[in-house]
């Protein structure tokens, strides 16, 4: 792999073509694809495989239980971000784009081999706790990386669209795991399903890696960070140092990026994959209808988010993201108290809200890495990021659930209120230099 990366990066000092940012893209969009399927599928499946990996006498003990290690893959989060945005300040983004990609494909095909409860007894419920630690520590990374390397090497006045693919992607490989959600349930009888049928997505997942490695191997590394790591290595060369950010400031953003991914990522796990759980496990909607509504709102999703990406390039990054925030704080308790068993109610419940999120697909990798200067940009985006996620992301269909299944789940509105008002505070205090060149960033 070293020599791969070797061979698609250049001098500092010299552009892309336009050819091959668009190859980086594609090849970028389509590994994201990928990992945010093996990640979804988890989320979409979750009833299945709490039913075959874990004990049967208690079933929402069971569901809890895989909620609960979808959980802790997210605790693996912060430190894949933290390693690998290291490794991408030494090897390059391209390099852990690629090593986390086959991590991600691995973790996915331990789940669709691993044994039933009924077979291996709780061995079952290890192993698929030791892969979805593998997939939470591989994500972490991909994640980190994948946020930095495409506002680096897009044209200054498409970095919020550049940017999108990311949400894209996030999207796309949820719908395709909605999809095989939504086919397999129709089309597989429910004792198969349970037995077997839910594994075929995972096995899936770890077969397209081969597809994605093959469309990776060509990308360029980032001019961004090559002109930095040449900075650097010319200051060691000639005894001069760039004094930088304090510690002090280097925190302070850290938790302001902390801060504003909270307010972004909680409550769009909750109405991209656990919504339908929820209909399913709390409302008493059946699994076909279910994930046939998710799939309808996650389609509006990804095509609103390029357009929001294109608008944001033209009127900055806060009005969308305030504007997100404020919506979902507003619209969380009138949502939920929509949701019935009738598939309709889920449907529109999700499209509104995955619709007004895609304020934040078409701006996120933009708008931070425009607050972060290059230098740090890996550091913050690496730790700060993963860390909000497996906080507030994680742990919100674990929560939702046990809220709900005592009666409380108006707390957890009340809970996903705040961290919204949050992130609006943060982005409020926030500069506006959308276009900026990243170079220039302090």
């Amino acid at each position: 792999m070293d020599s791969m990366t070797a061979e698609a990066t250049r001098p500092a000092g010299t552009a892309m073509s336009a050819v091959e940012r668009r190859r980086s893209l594609v090849a970028t969009g389509v590994g994201n694809l990928l990992e945010w399927f093996d990640w979804a599928v988890y989320a979409v499946f979750s009833t299945y495989i709490s039913a075959a990996l874990f004990s049967k006498e208690d079933p929402v003990s069971a569901l809890l239980g895989t909620l609960a290690v979808f959980a802790v893959g997210f605790v693996m989060r912060p430190l894949g971000g933290f390693v690998f945005g290291r490794l991408a300040d030494k090897k390059g983004r391209k390099w852990v784009l690629l090593v986390t990609m086959l991590m991600m494909a691995a973790g996915s095909l331990v789940i669709a081999l691993i044994p039933s409860y009924e077979t291996i007894g709780g061995f079952a419920s290890i192993l698929l706790l030791l892969a979805r630690l593998i997939q939470g520590f591989a994500h972490g990374g991909e994640s980190t990386a994948s946020n930095v390397y495409l506002p680096e090497i897009a044209p200054h006045a498409k970095r919020a669209l550049y940017g999108s693919t990311v949400a894209v992607a996030m999207g796309g490989g949820t719908l395709i795991a909605t999809l095989f959600g939504t086919v397999l349930a129709q089309q597989i009888e429910a004792s198969a399903m349970g037995e077997w049928g839910w594994r075929i997505p995972f096995f899936f997942g770890a077969l397209l890696a081969i597809v994605v490695l093959w469309l990776r191997r060509n990308m360029m590394e980032s001019e961004v960070h090559t002109e930095h790591v040449s900075a650097v290595a010319a200051a060691a060369k000639n005894a001069t140092t760039d004094p930088g950010w304090t510690r002090g400031q280097i925190a302070k953003r850290a938790v302001e990026v902390f801060f504003y991914m909270a307010g972004t990522t909680l409550p769009y796990y909750i109405w991209s994959s656990y919504a339908a759980v929820y209909a399913i496990s709390q409302q008493g909607m059946e699994p076909g209808p279910a994930f046939a509504a998710t799939l309808g709102a996650t389609v509006l999703n990804i095509c609103l988010v390029p357009v929001m990406g294109w608008i944001s390039d033209r009127i900055g990054r806060r009005i969308p993201v305030i504007f997100y925030n404020l919506a979902t704080a507003a619209l969380t308790f009138p949502m939920f108290g929509l949701i019935s068993s009738d598939p309709w109610t889920l449907f529109a419940a999700q499209s509104i809200m995955m619709g007004i999120s895609a304020c934040i697909g078409g701006t996120q990798p933009a708008m931070i890495s425009e607050q972060v200067p290059t230098k740090y940009r890996m550091l913050i985006m690496g730790t700060a990021m993963p860390l909000a996620v497996a906080l507030f992301g994680g742990t919100a269909p674990y929560l939702n659930t046990w809220f709900t299944s005592a009666g409380n789940g108006w707390l957890f509105n009340l809970y996903m209120i705040a961290v919204c008002l949050g992130s609006a505070a943060v982005v409020w205090r926030w500069k506006e230099i959308k276009g900026i060149d990243l170079r220039d960033v302090r």
